[in-house]
């Protein structure tokens, strides 16, 4: 996010390491978009924020954490998606075999984000993605 556009909407929640939460992560980022009144690329984000808290909890969740899901809404109509989680590593978009039905995710999400990455923080990291010309209707 540009540190000289100003936040319109943020939302958090906190999920526990559990599959099922993905599909509760993607209902409420579905309901906050409906709130926020963005329409446009909504089936793009959403599929961003299962294939994001899928790695986490896959991934980055150690027994008994929780994985975090921001959502942001700022001035300059970009929304941002990040899920934070716990663990170690590094992210890497993977080689992946053309007959695999997984390593998939972050090669999805930097095909329908403007904008994605990593940052590291303690513990674990976050994954963002980021997508342009969200406007409110």
């Amino acid at each position: 996010m540009n540190t000289q556009t100003q936040l319109l909407h943020a939302r958090t929640a906190l999920y526990p390491r559990d599959r099922r939460n993905v599909a509760v992560a993607r209902d409420l980022t579905r309901i906050t978009l409906a709130d926020w009144g963005l329409t446009r690329r909504s089936d793009d984000v959403l599929l961003c924020v299962s294939e994001l808290a899928t790695n986490a909890l896959l991934r980055g969740v150690p027994p008994n954490r929780c994985f975090r899901l921001d959502l942001s809404l700022d001035t300059a109509e970009v929304l941002r998606v990040e899920v934070q989680d716990s663990g170690p590593g590094e992210i890497r978009t993977p080689d992946v075999a053309p007959e695999s039905e997984r390593g998939r995710g972050l090669l999805l999400v930097a095909a329908l984000s403007d904008d994605w990455g990593v940052r590291q923080r303690e513990p674990g990291k976050a994954v963002w993605c980021e997508f342009r010309g969200c406007r409110p209707s």
